[in-house]
């Protein structure tokens, strides 16, 4: 007698838990809260629909966080455009001098990081803003660790030289 492999059950309780980590993965590919606020929603309607079909191969945050991936990029297509930053880096306590001057680094980063081809771009956004582990990384590409943590070195090195080009470091 065979038995059947049991599914792993998927409550709205486990999916409500990954909430505020699949936003911030949200928000490193959109740079937009706004956006990612309306991907993550998204998200998770879509999870609450089809949690049947996940089948505990990876865990619930990468299987979110595909699905995420999946619905900005839809958004990117239909829309046949890139978003806009809304974030302001500068910090609060900062005088404007420093204010203006962290901003310019920051638009600098954010032009160089838009020159990039794909899968840099996102690797790099993953890792620096989405805060995410290489092994996240990985298993959001299907790929090894070791070729998230070499992608994410070389988009970075790209972005250095594009700084000391302008000036910047």
């Amino acid at each position: 007698m065979t038995r059947k492999k049991k599914e792993p059950e998927l409550s709205e309780q486990a999916l409500c838990a990954e909430y505020e980590a699949v936003y911030r993965y949200a928000l490193a590919l959109c740079h937009s809260e706004t956006d990612a606020q309306d991907v993550t929603q998204e998200t998770f309607l879509k999870a609450m629909g089809t949690r049947r079909s996940f089948a505990g191969q990876s865990s619930l945050y990468t299987w979110l966080c595909a699905i995420a991936r999946n619905i900005w990029y839809n958004r990117r297509k239909k829309l046949g455009r890139e978003t806009p930053l809304d974030w302001d880096p500068a910090p609060e306590a900062a005088g404007p001098e420093q204010a203006a001057e962290d901003r310019d680094l920051f638009m600098a980063v954010h032009r160089a990081l838009h020159r990039l081809d794909e899968p840099y771009r996102e690797v790099f956004s993953l890792r620096a803003y989405g805060e995410l582990s290489f092994g996240e990384i990985a298993a959001l590409f299907g790929k090894t660790e070791g070729w998230a943590r070499v992608t994410y070195h070389r988009a970075r090195k790209t972005i250095l030289e594009a700084l000391r080009k302008e000036g910047r470091s």
